[in-house]
C-alpha cells in the first residue's frame, strides 16, 4: 500500500502527490517541488529496502550513487530525462528525475489488429531510427536499458519526440556477468519483449535491440508479442504472415533484430542505424501515381567485380515483384550509389572485428578494397587511426591494470578514461575499473569513518588529512568538500579559542598552561602566527619564572655558592645543574 506516503513532504521540498506504479526495483510517484513558486512536477523513484542490516545498507547505498551517477550522466541527452536529485531519507533511498509529459508509446499502437491503425513502413523506420538513436548514446555509456517496451517510451507533448524512461533495470555491459531473471520478478507489461538470454543473466547490448524489434513487428501486426508464435525446432518467431505487408528487406532487418541466439542479432544500434539509413523515401513520377499510386522496391546492384550480395539481402532477391506494396505517396527504394555498397560493407565487416579484438583481420578486410574504389582512401586513413589507436589502447590498458594491482585505484580510472573508444579494450577495462569504483567507494567510506572519529574528538587537523585522502572519483565528493569546509571552519574557531586561552592565563601568570594552549594550534590556522610570537614570549617569561623560582628555593635552604665554584650563569640555569655542583 503506498497511500500513507500521498501528501508526504521529503528532503522539505519534494511533495508527493500521484504514485505511477509498483516495479521489480522500487516505487515511483509524482511529485511537486514546493522549493519553486510554480511547483514543478518531477518523478520520485523509491528504491525497494529489503533488510535494514547494516551491511547490505552499505552495498544498496553504493549501488544507489552509482545507479545515480549514471542517472546523472543519460540524462544529458535531449531524449532521457534529466537526473534532478538523489537523497537517502530514514534509511530509504530517492532518486528525483524530470517528469515527462506526454503519452506512452502504448496509445499509438494498434492492438489485435483490430483497435487502431497498423502503422506503415515509412511510420515504423522513422520509429526504429529515433529510439535507435537514443539506445546508440545508452549503450555508448557502457549501459544496457534492460526493459524496453511502449510503457517506457513517451510522446514527449511539447515537441512530440520519444523519450526514453524508467532505468531502473539499468545494467553495466559486462558479457556473462550477471544474476539470473526469475520469471515471476518480471512485470506483465515487459514479458515477450525480453530475450531469452535476460533470463539467464547474460543480457548484451543486442537485447535491447531485441526488445525494440518486437515493438516495431507490433505495430506491423497489431499482435503484441506472446500471441506471436514461434518455430518448435529453432525458436525462431514467426511474425510475417500474408496479411502483412511488409517488403522483404525491412522484414529481414526486423527478423535479424530478434534473433533468437543474440549472436546472430545486430551487434549493437549503430548497426541497425546504418541499414535503416540506406532506405531513402523519393517521389515517384507522376505517371506512376497515376497506377494506383503503386510503389516498388529497388535493391541496388552490387559492385560489378564483387559478384556477392549483401549478407542482408541473401536469398530475397526471388519474389520481390510480387511483393511490392500500395503505399501512397512515395517509392521505398534502397538507394546504393557509389561507392559500391560490397566496399562500404567491406569496410564496415573491417570495423566490427576491429571492434570485436581482431585487430590483423580487420587490417586486412580493409586492405582488401581495392585502389580504385572511393571507399579506398578512407580505408587506408582507417588502417593508419586503427594501429595508432590500437597502440594507445593497450598501453592504457597495461598502465590500468598495473595500477590495479598496486591498489591505486584512482590511477586506474585515469587511464581507463584514456582508452580509446573500441569496444574490445573498452569491455576489458570496464571491468577493471568496476572494481576499482567499488574500492574507491569503500575506501571513500573508511576514511571517512576515521575522519568522523577524529573530529568527534576535536582532532580536526587529523580529520581534515583523511578528507584529503579521499579520491576525487569518489561519489561522496559533495559530502567531502562540506566537510573539508567544516572542519578548517572549526579548527580555525578551536585555534583562536586556544590564543586566547592561552593569553588568559599568561595573564595570571600561569605561562606553563599558556605555552601548551599554544603549541596545540595548527600551523596552517589563521592565527598560528600570531600564536608563534606570543609562544617565544611566554616561553622566555616561563623560564625567568622558573629561574627565579629556583633563586628563591635556593635562599630558603640557605645555601651559598663559592664565588670559585660556579658561575653566575651557571647558578641561573637552575637547581639540577647546581645540586651537582660539589659545595666546598
Amino acid at each position: 500500500m503506498t497511500h500513507h506516503i500521498i501528501g508526504k513532504l521529503l528532503q522539505g521540498r519534494y511533495q508527493i502527490v500521484q504514485s505511477l506504479g509498483a516495479g521489480v526495483f522500487g516505487q515511483t510517484y509524482i511529485a511537486v517541488d514546493v522549493d519553486y513558486p510554480e511547483n514543478p512536477r518531477c518523478v520520485i523513484k523509491q528504491i525497494k529496502v529489503s533488510s535494514s542490516e547494516s551491511g547490505y545498507l552499505e552495498m544498496l547505498r553504493l549501488l544507489f550513487l552509482t545507479e545515480a551517477q549514471t542517472l546523472k550522466l543519460l540524462g544529458s541527452h535531449d531524449q532521457i530525462p534529466e537526473f534532478i536529485a538523489c537523497f537517502e531519507e530514514n534509511q530509504q533511498f530517492y532518486l528525483v528525475q524530470e517528469c515527462i509529459e506526454g503519452h506512452a508509446l502504448t496509445a499509438e499502437l494498434p492492438i489485435d489488429a483490430q483497435w487502431g491503425c497498423l502503422w506503415s513502413e515509412s511510420e515504423v523506420v522513422e520509429f526504429l531510427i529515433d529510439v535507435l538513436g537514443i539506445l546508440e548514446f545508452v549503450h555508448s555509456q557502457g549501459v544496457i536499458h534492460c526493459d524496453i517496451k511502449p510503457e517506457n517510451l513517451i510522446r514527449r507533448t511539447v515537441d512530440n519526440k520519444l523519450v526514453m524512461i524508467d532505468f531502473g533495470s539499468i545494467q553495466s555491459i559486462d558479457f556473462g556477468i550477471g544474476a539470473e531473471l526469475p520469471i515471476y520478478r518480471i512485470p506483465v507489461t515487459s514479458l515477450g519483449y525480453i530475450p531469452p538470454e535476460q533470463f539467464i543473466g547474460q543480457t548484451q547490448p543486442s537485447s535491447d535491440i531485441y526488445a525494440l524489434g518486437m515493438i516495431a513487428i507490433q505495430a506491423l501486426t497489431g499482435l503484441e508479442p506472446l500471441q506471436l508464435k514461434t518455430d518448435p525446432s529453432t525458436n525462431e518467431i514467426f511474425w510475417r504472415s500474408q496479411n502483412t505487408p511488409v517488403n522483404d528487406y525491412l522484414a529481414a532487418v526486423l527478423s535479424q533484430m530478434i534473433g533468437y541466439n543474440y549472436q546472430d542479432r545486430f551487434q549493437s544500434a549503430g548497426e541497425v542505424l546504418r541499414v535503416l539509413k540506406q532506405i531513402i523515401w523519393e517521389p515517384q513520377p507522376s505517371e506512376t501515381l497515376e497506377k494506383d499510386s503503386q510503389f516498388t522496391l529497388e535493391v541496388a546492384k552490387n559492385h560489378p567485380a564483387s559478384g556477392k550480395s549483401s549478407p542482408l539481402l541473401t536469398g530475397m532477391k526471388v519474389g520481390l515483384a510480387a511483393n511490392s506494396l500500395v503505399m501512397g505517396f512515395g517509392v521505398y527504394s534502397l538507394v546504393n550509389t557509389a561507392p559500391a555498397y560490397s566496399e562500404t560493407d567491406t569496410l564496415y565487416k573491417a570495423t566490427k572485428e576491429y571492434q570485436a579484438g581482431d585487430l590483423e583481420e580487420a587490417i586486412a578486410l580493409a586492405k582488401s578494397i581495392p585502389s580504385h574504389s572511393n571507399v579506398y582512401p578512407e580505408a587506408q586513413a582507417t588502417i593508419e587511426e586503427w594501429q595508432e589507436q590500437w597502440q594507445v589502447a593497450a598501453q592504457q590498458y597495461e598502465i590500468a591494470q598495473t595500477a590495479f594491482k598496486e591498489s591505486r585505484w584512482s590511477d586506474v580510472l585515469h587511464a581507463a578514461a584514456k582508452v580509446p573508444k573500441i569496444f574490445y579494450w573498452q569491455s576489458k577495462t570496464d571491468k577493471i575499473v568496476q572494481q576499482a569504483s567499488v574500492n574507491i567507494e569503500i575506501q571513500t567510506q573508511d576514511l571517512l569513518a576515521k575522519a568522523y572519529e577524529k573530529a568527534a574528538e576535536k582532532d580536526f587537523s587529523a580529520a581534515l588529512q583523511y578528507l584529503r585522502e579521499i579520491p576525487q572519483e569518489s561519489h561522496a565528493g559533495a559530502l567531502v568538500q562540506d566537510k573539508l569546509a567544516e572542519y578548517n571552519r572549526k579548527r580555525q574557531i578551536r585555534a583562536a579559542y586556544f590564543l586566547q586561552k592561552a593569553n588568559k592565563q599568561a595573564s595570571i601568570g600561569d605561562f606553563d598552561r599558556a605555552v601548551k594552549f599554544l603549541k596545540n594550534i595548527p600551523q596552517d590556522t589563521l592565527v598560528y602566527a600570531q600564536a608563534q610570537v606570543k609562544l617565544n614570549e611566554y616561553t622566555q617569561k616561563q623560564r625567568v619564572l622558573t629561574d627565579n623560582q629556583k633563586i628563591a628555593s635556593a635562599k630558603k635552604t640557605n645555601l651559598f655558592i663559592p664565588k670559585n665554584s660556579v658561575t653566575k650563569v651557571e647558578y641561573l640555569q637552575g637547581v639540577n645543574y647546581f645540586q651537582e655542583v660539589n659545595i666546598r
